[in-house]
């Protein structure tokens, strides 16, 4: 049987970023794989943008290496393979949406009808199709937003990495860039998305890392990071004292909703007790109506950890 080995579109290790007095990134490792939506979280001055800056070559680590496809982040041809979109771009105000782009189309050496033909396809992709001849000068913080993520993907770039995407559109802008993203990806595109929108993070991503301070909290596929026993929802009429004894001698705790005494939250052990489960709502009679995995958001994951490492280190940055 043929084996498939995930081949890595970022390997970051041993990071550290000293400014001054100040250590910015302390340690930090993680890897994400291509064809990957890997999401960077952590609270305002955890060390993301500074992690972001040296991934993408503005900023030189103090310690530790980092490989962009396969490359150190110094290699020209590889940078040539990746797009970026900053949190608050700053272009060129006076340039048409069309001669922004063609600009950016010459610096990855894109001429004639073939830089033509993509520059509309990549305005229409991202909503601004009709725009070409508007000013950037003119254009909306989410309108800024879109065609900063098209000239991000003008290339067709094999990693993109998107730093704080949303930030500047209405809920529509939010759900039609998130369909975007999942598009790219589907394409084989790799995207390391750094953002405060939980929801779209855990919409889209395949894998998350969380950063509190310059140090890496957790990494992984965000169900797999939770350090709590599984949980079910079951839903099972009737309730009596009988069945939540008999639940309670299987389980670690039984919860009863208080809005609806139908519904059970039920903690155990392993995933594997819900056939016990089932078992004794039969045997007691009831009927069996849901049972299901109790869904734990990743917004639950990421306040739980960093209120955990608060308690577990004063608050600040290190010292060197």
């Amino acid at each position: 049987m043929t084996q498939t080995y995930k081949v890595p579109a970022i390997e970051v290790q041993g990071l550290r970023k000293v400014y001054r007095s100040l250590v910015a990134v302390d340690d930090v490792s993680f890897v994400m794989y291509r064809g990957e939506a890997f999401g960077f979280l952590g609270p305002n001055g955890a060390g993301k943008s500074t992690v972001v800056k040296i991934l993408t070559g503005l900023v030189a680590p103090t310690k530790g290496t980092v490989r962009i496809l396969g490359q150190p982040v110094s290699n020209l041809e590889m940078r040539r393979r990746i797009g970026y979109l900053p949190e608050l771009p700053t272009f060129h105000r006076w340039l048409r949406a069309k001669e922004f782009l063609a600009f950016h189309g010459h610096l990855y050496g894109m001429r004639g009808m073939v830089l033509e033909k993509r520059c509309r396809e990549v305005l229409e992709l991202v909503g601004l199709a009709g725009r070409d001849n508007q000013k950037l000068g003119t254009f909306s913080k989410g309108m800024m937003q879109r065609i900063g993520l098209a000239q991000a993907i003008l290339n067709r770039p094999e990693l993109v990495l998107l730093d704080e995407l949303v930030s500047g559109l209405d809920p529509v802008g939010q759900r039609d860039m998130r369909d975007l993203l999942r598009k790219l990806k589907s394409e084989g595109m790799s995207i390391f998305l750094n953002s405060h929108q939980l929801a779209d993070v855990e919409a889209l991503c395949d894998s998350v890392a969380i950063i509190n301070e310059g140090h890496i909290l957790k990494v992984g596929a965000p169900q797999s990071l939770f350090d709590e026993a599984p949980v079910f929802e079951v839903r099972t009429n009737p309730v009596n004292k009988e069945l939540l004894h008999r639940l309670g001698s299987i389980a670690l705790s039984v919860k009863q909703d208080e809005e609806d005494p139908c519904l059970l939250y039920i903690e155990v052990q392993k995933e594997e007790q819900a056939a016990e489960i089932a078992e004794v709502v039969h045997a007691c009679g009831s009927l069996l109506y849901g049972l299901a995995p109790h869904h734990r958001s990743l917004e639950q994951l990421f306040l739980r950890t960093i209120d955990a490492s608060r308690q577990r280190a004063p608050v600040g940055f290190t010292q060197p």
